[in-house]
């Protein structure tokens, strides 16, 4: 809200949605496996998809849910109890509740609790790189790879994610990608391949992609699930193009598992957000001692 030329939040302290889930749902595949989060998100988002899947809080204005009082010592208070290894600002858009995400940060470092973030990296590089400085892991949306893409669907911009991609990764932040893969809109093998080359050359071949699973929602109701087919079809591609960790997600898949990429055993095996085997001991594949990177402790 603007009061006389100054911003001020209206969902500080107020989130609408908190959870204890596994760090898997965010998804983090090579961010601490097995252990939970402690999730928080408010009312809002800096864009309007029209496929998104949390609509009902995302496009909703904070006076139209239902809240808890959670200030940030609170927030993190709460995940020491629930014995959550990391707070995550998740759900909705965090960049949105930036200063309330920014405080419980800094609270929660200092207590030894991880920081992590789900988010489609719409936001300017100084309060990013600002950020950073508490932020252990963060999980972002490509949305796809074209200006028109993020125009008409998400009114948005691509290069301001492609942007807050390369800030984090300089910044040591741990990074993956989630891209959902919608029929007919972003789903074209050619700029999945485009897409996947500029990561490769951008942010490197370690960083993990996960390609999402599509269900109608919100605006989107037109449209199928997509194809299993053009999920693992996004698979070979990223692969392919040198991409080392790619994954399947929201649907049961060979492609949840993590495989060394030098053995090609499996390393952590997972049935949704469960982690049936971990074969990843200290840093290393147990089979041929390669170096997998990721957060492992």
């Amino acid at each position: 809200m603007n009061k006389d030329g100054v911003l001020y939040s209206l969902v500080y302290g107020k989130p609408c949605a908190v959870h204890v889930d596994p760090i898997e749902k965010k998804p983090f595949f090579h961010f601490l496996p097995g252990t939970t989060a402690f999730s928080i998100a408010t009312a809002g988002c800096v864009l309007s998809c029209k496929f998104c899947q949390n609509w009902q809080i995302s496009q909703a204005k904070p006076e139209d849910t239902d809240t808890y009082d959670l200030p940030p010592d609170k927030v993190v208070s709460q995940a020491k109890i629930y014995k959550c290894r990391s707070v995550t600002y998740t759900y909705t858009e965090p960049t949105v509740f930036y200063e309330y995400m920014y405080d419980t940060a800094i609270i929660a470092k200092k207590n030894g609790i991880k920081n992590t973030m789900h988010s489609c990296g719409y936001i300017n590089e100084k309060p990013l790189r600002k950020l950073a400085k508490y932020m252990d892991a963060a999980d972002i949306d490509l949305k796809g790879f074209t200006e028109d893409f993020y125009a008409r669907i998400c009114s948005g911009s691509l290069k301001p994610v492609l942007n807050s991609l390369v800030v984090l990764k300089k910044e040591g932040v741990w990074l993956e990608i989630t891209n959902l893969v919608i029929p007919t809109l972003n789903d074209d093998t050619k700029k999945i391949r485009e897409m996947c080359t500029w990561i490769l050359k951008n942010l490197g071949s370690d960083v993990p992609i996960h390609f999402s699973r599509f269900f109608p929602h919100y605006k989107l109701n037109n449209l199928p699930p997509t194809p299993i087919e053009t999920l693992t079809e996004a698979r070979k591609t990223a692969m392919d193009a040198g991409l080392k960790f790619v994954y399947i997600g929201n649907i049961r898949h060979k492609g949840e598992s993590t495989f060394c990429p030098r053995c090609k055993k499996i390393l952590i095996e997972r049935i949704g957000y469960f982690v049936k085997q971990n074969n990843i001991s200290n840093g290393k594949c147990r089979f041929c001692s390669t170096s997998i990177p990721g957060v492992w402790s």
